[in-house]
């Protein structure tokens, strides 16, 4: 009898411990839990032909930024599964070889195709969604409800507690805007799988965006011992927590989760996450009018050196754009501005004009030309979404211009977005700065 895995596809092992220990890395990887690559290996040596525990290892090695090795084992799983594999297995390794060569665009493309035919291949429907997810970076402005969408296509075919899918359709839902739905999915996600890294970051992403910044603070504290500093989100999931202690204006609390599980010497994960999380918490730190210890910048500054050097990424950009520009990095912004208007003058930037005017409202607002920042990045605010990443990512860029209106007398304006943002969201931070604005 064929092996199988848990949504009963076949898998070409013949051996029901590889098949088992196939599965168990599997959903260790989909989890980001600490030991799944040495689950996987596992599988690999009692079946050093089973070509699917190779892709979903390179998966592993590309979702830690190990390029080299996520190249290599994919290259191994290509060549296994043409000679062993089924028509379905030859799907899955191929967009993964896509994705991991950084071939986004036509990976999605084979992403989608392959769900329609097989929408329980959970490892492949997993690549367009999430806040990284190939949707997110596709540089299209609706990515947000072609998540929802997708979800939506496939939910009939999910048991109704999988906790893997209940996550993934809450955050679809949550960053969309349907906040009680998403909510509800990604706690009881949760509450089904407590060791999943990617659950209780949607549940902090949706009590953030409800405005239950105290509820999710206490879940992040009661949950966050409980992940190895290891893991690949310790270090972003402790910056949810530093943001809401930085919201609420408890500067020495949020300074102290900065700097023990944060910043570039205390986090151990992947270059995005460490570049983005730093660079806006400090801008942010900015931005709410509390002085940042050059210290702190230049550490970050040295650590985003060594990454994301070339233009073309656009989430990347913009933190490259900040970190540069507080760092007194003068020349290295304006270049990396000049080559996105080019790629996008060459129709080789997918997120459009959006990004190279993201630098250079970041430019202004450091130079303290505030209604030049509001004049260039006003008009395009709403293609911010296009950079991906997730709704609280991006919102420091309308921190931003809201901060560049108050600065420049724009009262009005700078009212109006407050009223509504409050409306969506309660936020101490908000509140302080409608305050300030009535005494204007």
């Amino acid at each position: 009898m064929a092996c199988r895995d848990r949504y009963s596809l076949p898998l070409s092992t013949q051996s029901e411990a590889a098949a088992e220990r196939y599965q168990e890395g599997l959903d260790l990887l989909l989890s980001l839990w600490p030991s799944a690559a040495e689950v996987l290996e596992e599988a690999i040596v009692l079946d050093s032909a089973f070509a699917l525990a190779h892709a979903a290892r390179a998966r592993l090695h590309a979702v830690k930024a190990e390029a080299a090795a996520a190249k290599a084992k994919i290259a191994l799983a290509s060549d296994l599964v043409q000679r062993n594999g089924t028509e379905r297995e030859r799907s899955h390794v191929n967009v993964l070889f896509l994705a991991i060569h950084g071939q986004s665009a036509r990976a999605l493309t084979a992403a989608l195709e392959h769900i329609d035919r097989w929408p329980l291949d959970i490892l492949i429907l997993g690549l367009p969604l999430g806040a990284f997810g190939l949707l997110a970076f596709s540089g299209r402005p609706d990515h947000d409800q072609a998540r929802v969408d997708l979800c939506e296509r496939q939910s009939a075919r999910f048991p109704q507690d999988d906790w893997w899918f209940l996550n993934y359709r809450g955050w679809a839902h949550g960053e969309n805007g349907n906040l009680a739905l998403g909510r509800a999915l990604t706690q009881r996600s949760l509450e089904l799988r407590r060791h999943n890294v990617n659950a209780v970051h949607a549940v902090a992403h949706v009590l953030y965006e409800a405005g239950a910044s105290d509820e999710a603070e206490k879940t992040i504290a009661n949950w966050l011992p409980e992940y190895d500093r290891s893991g690949v989100l310790h270090g972003h999931i402790a910056w949810h927590g530093a943001l809401i202690a930085l919201e609420r204006g408890d500067i020495e609390v949020a300074l102290n989760v900065y700097s023990e599980q944060v910043a570039p010497s205390a986090s151990l994960g992947v270059p995005i996450n460490v570049v983005s999380d730093t660079t806006s918490f400090l801008w942010r730190m900015h931005l709410y009018g509390h002085e940042v210890p050059s210290a702190l910048w230049a550490d970050a500054a040295r650590y985003a050196s060594g990454y994301f050097q070339q233009p073309g990424f656009p989430f990347a950009d913009f933190h490259m754009a900040i970190v540069d520009a507080a760092s007194g990095n003068q020349q290295a912004l304006e270049r990396r501005a000049e080559g996105l208007s080019t790629l996008v003058l060459n129709g080789a930037l997918q997120a459009g004009e959006v990004v190279p005017v993201l630098c250079h409202a970041v430019q202004a607002f450091a130079n303290g030309e505030y209604a030049r920042c509001t004049r260039i990045l006003e008009p395009l605010a709403h293609e911010v979404v296009r950079i991906g990443g997730s709704g609280a990512q991006r919102e420091i860029a309308q921190d931003m211009l809201l901060v560049a209106m108050m600065r420049s007398g724009e009262v009005d304006k700078a009212r109006r977005i407050l009223d509504e943002r409050l409306h969506r969201r309660p936020s101490p931070r908000d509140s302080r700065w409608l305050t300030e604005l009535a005494a204007v």
